[in-house]
């Protein structure tokens, strides 16, 4: 039997501490698609659709495909922006009713003027318009926040098990699995979930929560559970339920996701000490640098509070301004986000030598900008990384070197680009011409994402409690909407 289904994606990852607002044209630059015309660079948040398409397609299903959009990390993304796309994708959806299913790729953590859980207020517009009886399922990031309209609005959220993001791809068949068995054979979903009560960022890359991913795969493999989430949250969006959760998808057993939930999410309340990542100071992780033997793999170190993934501006100088004040040398610093010196340096061309003001530009967080006297080391035009199984842009990159032009073991080179992004694999310093495994330190801007690329070439991944609006402070981070008690602001938030 032929099915009809509907599928489309909105989102955003909201850092309310951001001086970049999300507008229209951010949503742009980043991606709008629409009529599933993705073309030949598809990012992270279209590959679900074009997966849910050839899934549908070879089983003869009819597929409409209403708009896709979502933006870089960056402020709140106002209300005239949400209210646009919102009410885009509902049209397409009126347009292509009747449908026997909805598939929406989400981000989770979009907060919008006058809608702090966005998309769990698109969630119930869908809802609305498609009746209580017709399938609603939607996949998003970990990183979101699952809501209590997220939950009574869908019949199945599937987020992402791992962090860095690899298995998108993966995650968007483990849902359509379960649209399938819902349209085919009358599957009847029920969902609870468990509050954890937590703050904070957990890599999936480290024990022993990597191993609680792989439990939560075994788990699935039981006959009645559907699907495990582990929702970490996103810790600098100003909404009121925010935090760590749990989810679990059980065929038609509300008691048994229920149960579930709550033991899975006890072991990660335990644990919590042991599953959030291990930040070094600033300092003590560039005094490492000088221990590192010649002809080693690089010491790789994360900005981390500096990361366009979690919506800061990716221009920060104070790794650069403590290096420089330290003279340390050896090191290479990528991408930092500043389109005028990207500019300049593309003007003045390959070989110059030239007085540059770099980064500092987007207000306190970013730091001051710096007057540096820069050698033009490489330039690259509409330069790209990978990213799990996407491409990401870098935009134009140049390659600029504080030091001796000739003496890799001295100077300290970055890689400047013209659109925001984080650093996801060490071609975020190959492009420009530079080889990463010649340096004894990389400087990473991104807080996780990286790890999948770099891990192979590091000698040691260090996590830097760096300076900005992405800070690790967690119990610091101010939530002028949040009502609830969470750790580590609260040592106990349980009581």
């Amino acid at each position: 039997m032929s099915h009809r289904i509907f599928t489309a994606c909105l989102g955003t990852e909201t850092n309310s501490l951001s001086p970049i607002p999300t507008g229209l044209d951010l949503f742009s630059r980043t991606m709008m698609v629409r009529n599933g015309e993705f073309g030949e660079r598809v990012s992270l948040f279209g590959l679900p659709l074009i997966t849910w398409r050839e899934r549908a397609d070879a089983l003869g299903w009819q597929v409409f495909q209403g708009l896709a959009a979502f933006a870089t990390p960056a402020g709140d993304t106002t209300r005239a922006a949400y209210e646009a796309l919102r009410d885009e994708i509902l049209a397409d959806l009126e347009k292509a009713m009747p449908v026997d299913a909805v598939l929406l790729n989400l981000h989770g953590a979009m907060v919008a003027e006058g809608y702090p859980d966005a998309e769990g207020d698109l969630l119930s517009c869908v809802r609305q318009l498609i009746g209580d009886d017709i399938p609603l399922l939607a996949e998003a990031d970990l990183h979101g926040h699952m809501t209590q309209a997220k939950l009574d609005a869908a019949d199945v959220l599937v987020y992402f098990k791992e962090y860095p993001h690899i298995d998108a791809v993966e995650r968007a068949n483990e849902l359509f699995d379960i649209a399938e068995r819902m349209l085919v054979d009358g599957l009847k979903p029920r969902m609870a979930m468990h509050d954890c009560r937590m703050l904070g960022i957990f890599p999936t890359t480290r024990e022993p929560l990597q191993s609680f991913v792989t439990g939560m795969k075994q788990l699935e493999q039981q006959p009645d559970i559907l699907s495990v989430s582990l929702v970490h949250g996103f810790p600098w969006s100003n909404t009121p339920e925010i935090g760590t959760r749990v989810l679990v998808v059980t065929d038609n057993n509300t008691e048994l996701a229920r149960s579930t939930a709550t033991e899975l999410g006890d072991w990660v309340w335990q644990n919590r000490q042991r599953i959030i990542a291990p930040f070094v100071s600033m300092d003590e992780a560039l005094e490492k640098i000088a221990h590192v033997s010649a002809g080693s793999k690089p010491l790789v170190l994360a900005d981390t509070a500096d990361n366009t993934g979690i919506g800061a501006a990716g221009d920060s100088t104070f790794v650069l301004a403590s290096l420089i004040e330290k003279s340390i040398g050896g090191v290479a610093i990528s991408p930092l986000w500043d389109p005028v010196a990207v500019s300049v340096a593309f003007d003045a061309g390959l070989g110059a030598r030239l007085s540059m003001r770099i980064g500092g530009k987007l207000g306190p967080a970013s730091g001051n900008p710096l007057d540096l006297t820069v050698t033009v080391m490489g330039l690259t035009r509409d330069a790209e990384q990978p990213f799990g199984g996407s491409r990401a842009p870098l935009g134009d990159v140049a390659w600029v070197r504080i030091g001796d032009p000739h003496n890799d073991d001295t100077a300290i080179d970055i890689i400047l680009n013209s659109q925001r992004v984080q650093a996801f694999d060490p071609a975020c310093f190959s492009v420009a011409g530079l080889d990463p495994l010649t340096r004894r330190a990389l400087v990473v801007k991104s807080t996780q994402h990286f790890h999948a690329g770099f891990a192979p070439v590091a000698s040691e991944i260090i996590y830097m409690a760096t300076p900005g609006c992405g800070s690790m402070d967690f119990a610091g981070i101010e939530h002028p909407l949040l009502t609830a008690k969470l750790w580590p602001a609260v040592d106990d938030p349980h009581r």
